[in-house]
């Protein structure tokens, strides 16, 4: 979804090529209309958009629909870049960019591993049992988390940079480990975009900078799942 039409229509043309069914809507009211009627699996959100703009679709967007949301900017002012992040968008793209790489990271988007975090742990019986931390509690084939028994809203990433590192608490991940195990190894960009997931991920989990009870930074490796103390 694109202001710019001559663009939309470009990128578009190279989705169609890949096989991708494609709704263009030119201004944020059509972009929310239609993602209600479609129930996408990927929107394209310019930043920019007339009506509603990006972060406001967006942020509508998120209260009925959990699809990926790539979105696009002509600015590369880090403020813009985290409150669309903020308001629940998955990745970004600065323009001009190029088509190739966009269809690259919807591609790559289309192959995250969800079932491997849903068949992590299987027990005997075909149950799949709860991360448990503290009091946080992660119901991986369910894809929701509790927090001293109230659930915590999180987007489809929060959840799945959550799940790689409460698969593996003791380990220490790397920004391009997590970008493989969330992003896939397909995915190309600036790897700082797993900080600003993680940003908003102890936001919601009630994390500061001096009390990392949860999601835990180890200075110049990546992050690592805290004991929830």
């Amino acid at each position: 979804m694109d202001d710019e039409r001559a663009l939309a229509e470009v990128v578009a043309g190279y989705l169609r090529r890949e096989g991708y069914e494609v709704r263009l809507a030119f201004d944020g009211p059509a972009a929310l209309d239609a993602a209600r009627e479609l129930d996408p699996d990927v929107v394209v959100l310019d930043l920019g958009l007339p009506g509603l703009d990006g972060v406001e679709v967006c942020r509508q967007l998120r209260t009925f629909s959990d699809c990926y949301v790539v979105m696009l900017t002509a600015r590369t002012d880090e403020v813009d870049t985290l409150i669309g992040l903020s308001v629940g968008a998955d990745d970004y793209m600065t323009k001009p960019f190029r088509p190739r790489e966009l269809v690259a990271r919807i591609a790559a988007m289309q192959r995250r591993p969800r079932r491997s975090f849903a068949t992590a742990g299987r027990s005997e019986d075909g149950s799949v049992p709860p991360l448990v931390i503290g009091p946080l509690r992660l119901d991986l084939a369910g894809r929701e988390v509790e927090l001293d028994g109230e659930p915590v809203p999180l987007t489809r990433t929060e959840f799945d940079v959550l799940a790689a590192l409460a698969r593996r608490p003791a380990a220490v991940l790397t920004r391009r480990q997590l970008i493989e195990a969330v992003w896939g190894d397909g995915w190309v960009g600036d790897e700082h975009l797993v900080d600003v997931h993680v940003l908003h991920l102890r936001q919601k989990l009630g994390d500061t900078v001096d009390a990392q009870r949860f999601v835990r930074t180890v200075r110049g490796v990546g992050y690592r799942m805290g004991t929830g103390e």
